[in-house]
Formats: structure tokens, sequence, C-alpha cells
């Protein structure tokens, strides 16, 4: 599929999530139902390393998803050839002729690399979705409101730390 339209589709879902969330019960208390004795029972076990735990978790599958999604080896290849077009960019910065047909080059990568980069969305972006929901309602449950570590927000708390995973899980599966 596309991967505008997996975009397309991907956002569409989503906004019938965000919509229906609070309207229609059926949404939400699945999503409760699955993950609240999960989820839920770590974070009321100890909230600060349930979030890291959680987190890592996240970041493991969207990384394994990417994995075995992605055609790593031609996204490498890409990346290369855009590495060495933005070299020979440099290189001819003070000739506009020359850069703007360098950049006409550089704009054909745009829908192989999209194209590449958005198949894991389709099978990660909803489950994250859906996980965002449920922290929303999990953490405004909580008075007073919690921080994590001290200082973190849910949100900012699980958003450094699934970078830190994020990037510990690539390395570990090699992945560019």
């Amino acid at each position: 599929m596309n991967g505008i339209k997996v975009l397309f589709l991907v956002m569409l879902v989503s906004l019938g999530i965000a919509f229906f969330w609070n309207s229609l019960p059926i949404v939400s208390d699945t999503v409760h139902l699955i993950l609240n004795p999960t989820a839920g029972a770590l974070l009321g076990f100890n909230i600060n390393w349930g979030m890291v735990i959680i987190s890592g978790v996240i970041s493991l599958f969207i990384t394994i998803i990417q994995k075995y999604t992605v055609d790593n080896d031609t996204l490498r290849e890409l990346k290369k050839e855009q590495k060495i077009l933005q070299e020979e960019m440099k290189k001819f910065k003070d000739h506009p002729e020359k850069l703007l047909e360098l950049q006409k080059k550089q704009f054909e990568f745009l829908p192989k690399t999209m194209n590449l980069t958005m198949r894991p969305l389709a099978y990660t972006a909803i489950p994250i979705i859906l996980f965002f929901r449920w922290f929303n309602d999990y953490f405004a449950a909580i008075d007073p409101p919690v921080k994590i570590f001290g200082f973190f927000s849910w949100f900012w708390a699980y958003l450094v730390f699934s970078i830190v995973f994020s990037i510990i899980f690539r390395k570990m599966f090699k992945l560019p």
C-alpha cells in the first residue's frame, strides 16, 4: 500500500478513536479491560519503573515491527545515496543552477523513502494511540497529579524513555 494512503488511513482511524473515545464506551472500556490489569498493574506497583518498563516494551514492539516490515537494505542504500547527494549539495552551494538540479534529484528519494518508512505505521500507530488515550485516563484519575521520577509528566516521561530505548534497540537490531 502506498505510504500516503497508509498515513491517511491511520489519521482517519486516529481521529475516530479520539472522537469516539468518550462517546462509545466500548472503545475505551475494551482498552481499559486489556491495559488496566497489565500496564496499570505495573504503574500501580511502582509508577517510575513501571513507566520505564512500559516505554521499553512499546519501543521494543515498534523496533521489531520496523525490522520485519521495512526493507532495511533498500533503506540503507537510499540513505547512503541521500548522504552523498547532500555532500555534493554542500560543494555546489554557490552554484544555484547545479544546486537546483541536485535538489530535484533529492526530491526523487522522498516517495521511495516514505513508502518504505510508512509500512510499520500501519501496524504500530493505532496501538500507540490507544496506549496514549489509556495513559491519559490513567494519570487523570490520580489525584494529586503524579510526576515520574519527581519531575516528568507521563507524556514527557514516555517520550524521553522511548527515545532512549529506541536508540538502544535500533543499534541492537542494526536498523538504519
